[in-house]
């Protein structure tokens, strides 16, 4: 039994047992044919092409072996993966070509009994004492290695790291001057990082060198870009993007990887110029038979559909030709509009072309009672007329949208025809046609040991919730995951294992539809457990490229954020149809689980005054009709503050209100800075808030702190303080049952008898 699930089944009691189960009968996992599956088999040390049980393939020769039989599926594709490490040199990748058909699933499983562990990791061997005074070893790795993580016995060794809050340090210029000389002497200063945790933040930088000041002692000159993108010029994009410049990188809540630092055991240095791994074990490890694993992945799986990531290119973009007498540009107008500007013509006739390679293609533009009517041209040929005339102002809308070109080089061309304006705010190119990857199980697996490099470069831009600012382009990012899924549909996770990563554990995104998560362990993440959808994909009306179906059930999730403090156990951006239920989620730096993103963008303008707001950003957004069901979240916000065990943000409701999301029967307890247990945050709207339980906290059992979270109906919950806050707009509130020295009535005790995974989980 590996590591793995010795530590789940420490854990989680019978989680190693269910994997097994599961994978001794694969037919669980969902629907199968009548006919008999097709059976193959994979090992570490498998090759050839036969994949049978007695000569099994490799994984890449079992899936090509997959791709050959894919196209005839008359059943299911069974691959058992026989027990063992396979050691990735790159990410497993699956595409449509993988992707079962016919209406038949591919499944990778676990051979029943043993333990298949994906890897990203080399093993380190040949320690030798480097300093016995110390009780410090080294041993030798390829000379340039990257990795920002260490696991000895399957235990996270923490990165040489300095004290608590440092006293002594000033901010002075870019950097961080001490009276304290020794700091002079760090070796690699280049290598070292300087971290704040600050508020909901953590922010983290680099140094550009380590020099000696004038008045003596030791000045931390940080990374020069990297302290204006956390300090001077802290992305301020606004809504739905957030970004108010707040809180900054200004003190120092701990130093992080020098030598110098490496001073208790559990901790590691990881010279990569000169190839050199430090450690000081802790008590009874023995570093001559100790199984010491070096990530050096980023991903270990990736399932990805065309096309991937889409963005939207901004009206300024050199490609974009306008032609006529009427064009102007607006830019700083604090309307919501990309990248807050946008080009405008009031003359008809006027028109905006833009080339591009592709299938299709999306103009955004602004909505209101002075636009009008556009006819739309693609390779010279008018393809449609539409109009952008509405009764209100919305920013940043799909007014006109092509698609289903063969891909190719192609022009578009935007003729203003009727109306006071033509407003473009910019084109949103679709690569590839929308072709996911589907139909895949992912049943009894374990995904281990990665690590993530980018923060080693540019160090760590936090926004909120482990999404981050693009250090160059200021765009949103998120924090990459262990195991990826781009453009899936139908895609599988049962009975898993990820854990021991340098990023997040998993990541259903760009339009992943109708797959679920379940019954699996995530825990000892870099980032978060698991994410779902984008940050910056609101303003979508084609429901096929939507984050939409998906289900994140019966999972037990904790020590995620063990690098990065911002991060929580389920994130979701913009989604539609998600359901998070029955899910344990625990012991978390942050929230556990954050859902929704664009604070008050779909709030009206009605609302945004009171909130301080002197001009109007409001826009739609796809989400709506999300679930929060039955969970139980507990020992959260453990370093930062201003978040909580459930949190949402930004408007439901598929952007005008009819439809509602649902956050009910969950448990929350153990909850450590925070001001709400449920906290429905900037702009949360259409939510029906109910039969909850929120036990063992500080502050508010629920917090609606400002006017543009509206429409919420709060009713039959229960908590053992009488304290909220509701400053909300339209919101139908009523006082949860109040209850002193655990006296539960049977409602609530029915709750949180029903929090979390169910018996077979």
């Amino acid at each position: 039994m590996s590591l793995f699930r010795r530590r789940a089944t420490r854990i989680h009691g019978a989680l190693g047992v269910v994997g097994a189960l599961l994978c001794a009968a694969i037919s669980v996992a969902g629907p199968a044919s009548a006919a008999a599956p097709t059976v193959l088999y994979a090992s570490p040390a498998g090759s050839g092409s036969t994949c049978t049980l007695s000569a099994p393939c490799s994984l890449d020769g079992a899936r090509s072996k997959v791709e050959s039989l894919t196209p005839a599926m008359a059943a299911d594709i069974d691959v058992y993966l026989r027990g063992g490490t396979y050691r990735l040199s790159r990410a497993f990748a699956l595409g449509p070509a993988d992707s079962g058909q016919n209406g038949n699933r591919v499944v990778w499983a676990g051979y029943p009994g043993e333990v298949p562990v994906l890897s990203g990791a080399e093993r380190v061997t040949g320690f030798s004492l480097f300093d016995g005074a110390k009780n410090i070893y080294r041993a030798a790795v390829p000379a340039g290695t990257q990795s920002r993580q260490l696991f000895v016995n399957g235990v996270r060794a923490q990165r040489a790291r300095g004290p608590l809050n440092p006293s002594g340090f000033t901010l002075s210029g870019s950097g961080f001057t001490t009276a304290d000389p020794s700091y002079a002497s760090f070796t690699n200063a280049s290598s070292v990082e300087v971290v704040t945790d600050n508020a909901w933040k953590q922010l983290r930088c680099p140094l550009a060198g380590i020099t000696v000041p004038a008045g003596g002692g030791s000045s931390l000159d940080v990374d020069p870009t990297c302290f204006a993108n956390n300090n001077t010029s802290v992305s301020n994009r606004g809504f739905p993007f957030n970004g108010a410049g707040l809180p900054t990188l200004k003190a120092i809540s701990y130093l992080e990887n020098a030598y110098q630092l490496l001073d208790a055991p559990g901790e590691f240095y990881l010279d990569s110029s000169a190839g050199l791994v430090y450690y000081e074990p802790r008590t009874g490890e023995d570093l001559s038979t100790a199984d010491v694993e070096l990530p050096t992945q980023q991903t270990l799986l990736n399932v990805s559909g065309t096309p991937g990531h889409l963005a939207p290119v901004n009206d300024t973009d050199p490609a974009i030709t306008y032609t006529g007498s009427g064009w102007g540009y607006g830019g700083g107008r604090g309307l919501g509009d990309l990248l807050d500007d946008v080009h405008a013509t009031p003359a008809d006739g006027d028109s905006v072309s833009y080339t591009f390679t592709g299938t299709g293609i999306d103009l955004l533009s602004e909505t209101n009672s002075d636009e009008g009517g556009i006819d739309v041209y693609v390779d010279g040929a008018r393809v449609r007329s539409v109009t952008a005339s509405a009764s209100s102002r919305l920013a940043q809308q799909v007014v006109a949208s092509v698609g289903g070109l063969a891909k190719g080089r192609h022009t578009v061309k935007l003729v203003k025809t009727s109306g006071t304006y033509l407003v473009v705010d910019g084109f949103t190119v679709v690569p590839d046609a929308v072709t996911p990857a589907h139909d895949i199980t992912f049943q009894g697996l374990t995904f281990g040991y990665t690590t993530w490099t980018l923060p080693s470069t540019v160090g760590y831009v936090d926004n909120q919730a482990g999404v981050l600012w693009d250090a160059a382009s200021h765009a949103p990012i998120r924090i990459p995951a262990a195991v990826q899924v781009h453009r899936g549909a139908r895609i599988t996770f049962t009975g898993d294992e990820i854990a021991h990563t340098g990023g997040t554990g998993i990541d259903l995104a760009d339009g992943t539809q109708n797959s679920t998560i379940t019954g699996s362990f995530l825990h000892d993440t870099s980032g978060g457990g698991v994410s779902v959808g984008e940050a910056d994909d609101y303003y979508l009306t084609d429901a096929g490229r939507m984050t939409t179906g998906d289900t994140v059930s019966q999972n037990w999730i904790d020590h995620v954020g063990q690098d990065y403090a911002d991060a929580v156990g389920v994130w979701a951006g913009y989604t539609r149809n998600l359901t998070i239920s029955h899910n344990d989620i625990g012991h978390t730096p942050y929230s556990g689980i954050s859902l929704g993103w664009g604070w008050g963008y779909a709030s009206p303008c009605s609302m945004q005054p009171a909130q301080g707001r002197t001009t109007c950003a409001h826009g739609t957004s796809y989400a709506g009709a999300n679930q929060i069901l039955d969970n139980h979240v507990h020992d959260v916000m453990n370093v930062l503050h201003d978040g909580g065990p459930i949190y949402t943000n930004g408007g439901q409701g598929n952007g005008d209100g009819s439809t509602t999301s649902v956050l009910a029967g969950n448990l929350t307890d153990v909850v450590n800075n925070t001001n709400n247990q449920l906290y429905q945050d900037e702009g949360s709207s259409y939510w029906n808030t109910h039969d909850n339980v929120a036990r063992g906290g500080l502050g508010d059992w629920i917090g609606m702190w400002t006017p543009t979270v509206h429409d919420i109906d709060v009713h039959d919950n229960y908590a053992d303080t009488t304290h909220y806050l509701n400053k909300g707009t339209g919101i139908t509130f009523t006082q949860a049952t109040v209850v002193q020295g655990g006296d539960w009535p049977p409602a609530a005790r029915a709750v949180i008898a029903a929090a979390g995974p169910d018996a077979a989980h």
